[in-house]
């Protein structure tokens, strides 16, 4: 029997389920790899974030192993107070250099990087230009700082230049922030229009490259290397979780920005430091990254080829530019027991819909990565032509 005061959770949850938005979350039961055990069965990873396999590489998981025997598991501290080991250091120098920008700031996570970083840069007197498609983590951070929130049309510098123009006199300052790859239609922020934008009303400018690190620009520098804006754009925020395959965020930018959130960001006074073997692996991470484009170069071919053919069997993909492939299902229901037909057929891809998603913009979310073999891609092709065709999709 629930308790009264519980019953609101209960109806809740209920009303989820009847409209199939409950969300039945998945065990994985093997390292992230092509190949994976979930939920007792082996299928192929079409799935996670891990871009170019480096989640299961045998030269990061060596790295955790003997910063472990040197370092042990734990920082046990926050990093102002006794959490900054010699290898926070080493990599916050080694990913500005990679990524060419003055300095670089190592949190836990890309979620608290944007909550690092967008309530220190503005305040309850100051406004924020926010993409409307923006992920959740920037939203949050938008919502801390206190600012006002002023939305733009999605990828839209003509709008975004309309808010700004409308607006930027009431307020002490303002900031422009954006996503750089969009995380569920697989586009990118026309970031040099808006760069021009922002520059023209004296605007601060961030950008959330966390599914551009290690996809876009030279060997995965990101969005910013992309479009030649280094030097121009603030703040980039990137996550060390997706592409890099271990887990982490980075802040990277301006050196005066750098060292004023090294003093004010809260997630980096107030919770402890990211743990040594993850911060040995990371670094593991940005050797292989520098030493090669082969895994970024496979990944993007890879990329090529699948879209190439679900295009040539039928399906809408939207407009993605990036290994981010949705496949355009509409109906929550519809995408869900997509989703549930292919893990029949040895395929584990995810439906997404509301509210991570527009309601009747419900999908598959395909994230195709370098540790994927012809092969492979050929046999989850054979998949959704199946599944599709006996769900009348195609």
């Amino acid at each position: 029997m629930v308790e009264e005061r519980l019953k609101f959770i209960e109806e809740e949850i209920r009303n989820l389920q009847e409209s199939k938005l409950f969300i039945n979350i998945r065990t994985i039961e093997s390292p992230v790899d092509a190949w994976m055990v979930v939920d007792g069965k082996r299928v192929l990873n079409l799935c996670t974030n891990n871009y170019l396999g480096l989640a299961n590489h045998p030269v990061l998981r060596q790295a955790a192993k003997d910063a472990i025997d040197r370092w042990g598991v734990g920082p046990a501290a926050v990093r102002s107070i006794a959490g900054t080991t010699s290898l926070h250091l080493e990599l916050e120098r080694r990913l500005a250099a990679f990524k060419g920008v003055e300095a670089a700031l190592y949190v836990q996570s890309g979620f608290c990087a944007n909550q690092a970083a967008i309530p220190v840069l503005v305040g309850k007197e100051d406004c924020i230009f926010s993409d409307r498609l923006n992920h959740a983590s920037i939203i949050d951070g938008c919502r801390l700082s206190g600012a006002k929130i002023l939305v733009y049309e999605h990828a839209n510098p003509e709008d975004a230049e309309r808010v700004i123009r409308e607006n930027i006199g009431n307020y002490r300052r303002g900031l422009l922030v954006t996503d750089g790859v969009f995380s569920m239609d697989g586009d990118i922020a026309p970031l040099d229009k808006l760069y021009e934008v922002a520059a023209r009303y004296g605007v601060l400018t961030m950008v959330d490259d966390a599914h551009g690190e290690g996809v876009l620009g030279r060997g995965g520098r990101g969005i910013v290397d992309h479009f030649g804006l280094h030097g121009k754009f603030d703040i980039e925020m990137g996550t060390l979780s997706k592409a890099f395959g271990v887990v982490g965020g980075v802040l990277a930018g301006k050196k005066l920005i750098i060292d004023y959130l090294r003093q004010r960001a809260r997630p980096f006074l107030f919770s402890s430091a990211v743990t040594p073997p993850d911060t040995a692996a990371c670094l593991a991470a940005v050797d292989l990254l520098e030493s090669s484009t082969e895994l970024v170069d496979k990944m993007w071919a890879n990329a090529s080829y699948f879209k190439g053919e679900m295009k040539r069997l039928g399906f809408d993909i939207g407009q993605s530019v990036t290994p981010i492939t949705p496949v355009m299902l509409g109906e929550v229901a519809v995408a869900k027991e997509f989703s549930r037909r292919l893990f029949e057929e040895g395929v584990f891809a995810m439906a997404l819909g509301f509210p991570t998603v527009p309601r009747g913009a419900a999908r598959i979310r395909v994230m195709i990565s370098a540790m994927l073999s012809r092969d492979d891609l050929d046999l989850s092709l054979a998949a959704f032509h199946k599944v599709g065709k006996e769900l009348g999709v195609i």
